[in-house]
């Protein structure tokens, strides 16, 4: 099987404050090329047999106007389901919302966008990326091996392997230099991305270091 590291660089990263109704959101933005077409990534994406194979079990009424509920995780209400090209839904509250739009990129490739914002006032700053971005970087790596044939077995189990671990403290290195680079202070970085560790790879040498300097 392919190097699990080498699949970050497939993804494009960006974190940004913007203004919006409301008041001001933290936006993070993926976005990766994959080797099929929109109908099957489409597909991929919605059908709950299918997501069950890379991401994890769900179930619900998934339509525009329905809601859904991950397996031991978020939930979320079904805002706009426009196939093959726009799902927008909430996730995990009504002020988390994702938008996922695809992109046929020629007859044999689709670029898929995800967007994802919080009010800020949730994120408290840019770091909040750290909160989420190696979780989606997960999320997209799954979805690229499932796509190319080369699924690991049970996301689930696979998530705890030394191998994915590994990829989840590289995912975590890239957004801590995105959190930077949107300017994130230190302090913020240094929060972020303890939390980070914490969450996606407690059992390493550099979450210990991180706990310990936080």
């Amino acid at each position: 099987m392919r190097d699990l590291i080498d699949e970050l660089a497939a993804v494009h990263r960006h974190v940004a404050r913007e203004n919006a109704d409301g008041g001001e959101v933290v936006r993070v933005t993926m976005r990766r090329r994959y080797s099929t077409d929109a109908a099957d990534l489409w597909s991929a994406l919605t059908e709950p047999e299918r997501i069950a194979r890379w991401f994890m079990p769900v179930s619900g009424d998934l339509r525009e106007g329905g809601s859904f509920q991950l397996e031991g995780n978020a939930n979320g209400e079904i805002l706009t389901c426009r196939p093959p090209s726009l799902l927008r839904t909430t996730f995990g509250g009504p002020e988390s919302i994702l938008t996922v739009t695809l992109t046929p990129e020629g007859d044999a490739e689709t670029e898929l966008q995800l967007d994802h914002t919080v009010p800020l006032s949730m994120a408290q700053s840019v770091a909040g990326a750290l909160f989420v971005g190696p979780g989606w970087d997960g999320a997209f790596l799954g979805l690229g091996l499932y796509v190319a044939g080369e699924a690991m077995g049970d996301p689930r189990e696979a998530a705890n392997s030394p191998e994915v671990v590994q990829f989840n403290v590289a995912s975590i290195d890239r957004w801590t230099t995105v959190a930077d680079q949107a300017g994130a202070t230190p302090e913020e970085v240094k929060q972020g991305r303890a939390m980070a560790l914490a969450q996606y790879a407690p059992d390493t040498p550099e979450a210990a270091g991180a706990t310990g300097s936080a």
